[in-house]
């Protein structure tokens, strides 16, 4: 997950870990590709507005990477703009949930993303 807001991390790590999912967590948008590379998630929930590379940037480098490009990506962002979703789904995001968003709903669209463990 990378998001800057401590509010909202939180809540999602909490949610996502009652839940039996492994969360890391980075606010900074220049750890975030080296920090995915080490990782290689099932999912990445992006913020777009990072500090220092915006979540675009971070979109589009997982994208053209050899390794990563199939990670989906589920942006979630206060920029809800019809411009700022086709910008992110050109930069190769899966979904767009704008915030503030609820919860339950969200984790429910997280978890379309996630591989099954144990089917």
């Amino acid at each position: 997950m990378i998001e800057d807001s401590k509010i909202l991390g939180n809540a999602l790590k909490g949610a996502l870990e009652i839940k039996g999912h492994e969360v890391v967590w980075v606010n900074d948008g220049r750890l975030a590709f080296q920090t995915v590379k080490k990782n290689k998630p099932d999912i990445i929930l992006l913020d777009l507005m990072l500090p220092h590379i915006s979540g675009f940037e971070i979109c589009k480098a997982v994208k053209s990477d050899g390794v990563l490009y199939k990670t989906p990506i589920v942006i979630m962002s206060t920029l809800t703009g019809e411009e700022d979703r086709e910008r992110a789904v050109s930069a190769g995001a899966n979904h767009f949930i704008a915030k503030p968003y609820d919860l339950k709903q969200t984790l429910a669209e997280i978890e379309k993303y996630i591989p099954k463990k144990g089917v």
